[in-house]
C-alpha cells in the first residue's frame, strides 16, 4: 500500500454496488480513507465537509450527478469541495456542462483505474492537499488581485466569483507574466494529461475571464498561431 494522508477522505458516488467497491478498494490500497454512498440522495445524508474530494456518477437516479454537484457548489460549506465526473455520459454537451458546473475532472467510462487514482491525486495537488505545495500567497496587479491561498479573485477590493478552471487559468497565467501558454499547454497545466478536453473549453474560458476582469481583461492577450499570455 502506498502512503498518503489518511486524513484525505474522499466520498465515492455511483448507483452501481460493484464499481464503487472497486474504486473503494483500490484507492484505500492507494492510501486514501474511502466512503461510498450508492445515490444522490444518500450522499445528502452524509457529512460532505469531511471529504477531500467527491467522485461522482452523472447517471444515477431521482436526483443525478450535475444535480448533487449543483447542490455542492451553491452551499458555502462545501463549495470548494473537488469534484470529479465518473461517468459514460462523454458528449461534448455533458462535458461543458460539467465544467461549467465547476467540476474539476472528468473521466468517461469504461476507464483504468491506474487512471482514475492518477486524476485523484493531481487534482487534490491542485486542491492544496497533495505534497510540496507553495506557501500561501497573493499575486496583484494594480486593483487586480489574487488569492491563492483562499481561492478568490478581487477587483478594486470586490470578489469576482469565477468556477474554479477559470480562476486556475487567470492565476497560472498572472503567475507567468509575459508569457505566452499554448491552449495544449494550459490543457495539460490546468486538466490532468489523459483528459480528452477540446481546444475550445480553453477559447471558452479565456472569453469569459476577459469579461468577468472588466477593465483588465485587455491584459490577457491572445498570440494568434501561439496562445494566451498575460501582460502589463
Amino acid at each position: 500500500m502506498e502512503t498518503t494522508d489518511k486524513n484525505i477522505r474522499i466520498l465515492v458516488v455511483d448507483d452501481e454496488e460493484t464499481l464503487c467497491e472497486v474504486l473503494r478498494y483500490n484507492l484505500e490500497e492507494a492510501g486514501f480513507a474511502v466512503d461510498v454512498a450508492l445515490s444522490a440522495e444518500e450522499a445528502m445524508t452524509l457529512n460532505l465537509n469531511d471529504y477531500s474530494l467527491i467522485l461522482l456518477d452523472i447517471m444515477m437516479g431521482d436526483i443525478s450527478g450535475i444535480q448533487l454537484a449543483s447542490i455542492i457548489r451553491k452551499n458555502k460549506a462545501t463549495a470548494d469541495i473537488p469534484i470529479i465526473f465518473c461517468t459514460a455520459k462523454d458528449s461534448e454537451e455533458d462535458m461543458i456542462g460539467g465544467l461549467d458546473l465547476g467540476a474539476d475532472d472528468y473521466i468517461t467510462k469504461p476507464y483504468s483505474i491506474r487512471n482514475v487514482i492518477a486524476r485523484v491525486k493531481a487534482v487534490l495537488r491542485r486542491s492544496g492537499h497533495g505534497k510540496n505545495q507553495p506557501e500561501q500567497d497573493t499575486v496583484s496587479m494594480e486593483g487586480l488581485q489574487l488569492s491563492l491561498s483562499r481561492k478568490i479573485c478581487y477587483i478594486d477590493g470586490q470578489e469576482v466569483k469565477m468556477p474554479r478552471k477559470e480562476f486556475e487559468i487567470l492565476s497560472l497565467l498572472m503567475q507567468n507574466r509575459g508569457r505566452v501558454f499554448s491552449r495544449e499547454e494550459l490543457l495539460r497545466r490546468i486538466w490532468p494529461d489523459e483528459v480528452v478536453v477540446l481546444d475550445r473549453v480553453v477559447d471558452v474560458n479565456i472569453t469569459r475571464l476577459r469579461a468577468k476582469l472588466g477593465r483588465y481583461g485587455k491584459h490577457i492577450v491572445t498570440r494568434p498561431g501561439y496562445g494566451y499570455g498575460f501582460m502589463d
